[in-house]
């Protein structure tokens, strides 16, 4: 199993700086940050951009794999995004990965452009637009495309990605719907778990984790995919519990994620107060003394 942290887009960069090269000499695999304009309880805080921050971090960086988690069709156009994922790719040499997701609802991001609320349907339409555009865009040299949400005329490709045939995509998805768009498009699939339970105590999250982890092995059969063809992300910090509280709670949660299939886990870095409170203490503490026994796990899907 592979972990990945999540730096959150909040901290000048020579506060930023450190975390995204500690970040990979304490061995994650990958490390990413959001895509938001801004973010739930923190937005009234310190909020910088995510594809700058991801530039800055590829200096700093060597082997850590980094993306978005996630960009969504709320604010941005896949024209202009695939250019800035060729970008990125280049200056990373080929470490990128792209987290994709629809955006929900009520969120600052939409309000913040004078967005208007989109139906499920609708916006599960326009995700799969966006995902299927900077497919063709990072795919080919010229793309001529037209869909209710999203066009493109003539948009030009080159050099193309650093990654052949393109730039992994992540993709996320907890509704059928999703899970379809990512189980076609998907290098990998990220869950946050069930969302038709609110409010989960810990053992009811783990079984929404489940749930979805048997939908989406059943849409991946719905299109002849093998299951082991798809890198499976769980976003940990979805549960109630922090997965970086204590040690124990790290390892439970990677036990549990281990017997669910999953090949990589994606946790936050820890914040002096609020949402992802925590030590940095215990984060070193996992990285070092758990780190060696996951990359020798069995993953059963």
């Amino acid at each position: 199993m592979r972990v990945g942290v999540v730096i959150l887009p909040e901290y000048r960069w020579w506060v930023a700086e450190p975390k995204w090269r500690a970040a990979e000499e304490l061995g994650f695999s990958h490390a990413w940050t959001y895509d938001h304009l801004g973010w739930r309880t923190l937005v009234d805080g310190p909020w910088f951009s995510a594809v700058p921050t991801l530039t800055a971090a590829a200096t700093v960086t060597s082997k850590i794999r980094l993306g978005t988690l996630v960009a969504s069709p709320v604010f941005r156009h896949p024209v202009p995004f695939a250019r800035e994922i060729l970008t990125l790719d280049d200056l990373s040499d080929g470490r990128l990965n792209v987290g994709l997701g629809s955006g929900g609802t009520g969120t600052y991001d939409t309000n913040a452009i004078g967005g208007q609320e989109l139906t499920a349907q609708q916006r599960t339409q326009r995700f799969g637009e966006f995902v299927e555009l900077l497919d063709l865009l990072l795919t080919r040299d010229r793309t001529t495309w037209k869909g209710d949400f999203f066009a493109a005329e003539e948009a030009r490709g080159h050099p193309g990605c650093v990654q052949r045939p393109r730039v992994p995509f992540v993709v996320a998805a907890d509704g059928p719907k999703a899970m379809n768009i990512a189980a076609r498009y998907g290098t990998g699939w990220i869950t946050t778990g069930s969302r038709r339970l609110e409010n989960p105590g810990y053992e009811d999250w783990w079984r929404g984790v489940a749930q979805v982890t048997r939908r989406f092995n059943e849409e991946l059969a719905s299109i002849n995919r093998a299951k082991g063809t798809i890198d499976r992300y769980l976003n940990l910090d979805s549960a109630p519990v922090y997965s970086l509280s204590s040690v124990e709670a790290f390892q439970d949660a990677a036990g549990r994620a281990r017997e669910l299939g999953f090949t990589d886990l994606i946790v936050h870095w820890p914040r002096s107060e609020g949402v992802y409170f925590g030590h940095e203490t215990v984060l070193e503490q996992v990285a070092g003394d758990v780190f060696p026994g996951l990359a020798d796990s069995e993953i059963r899907g």
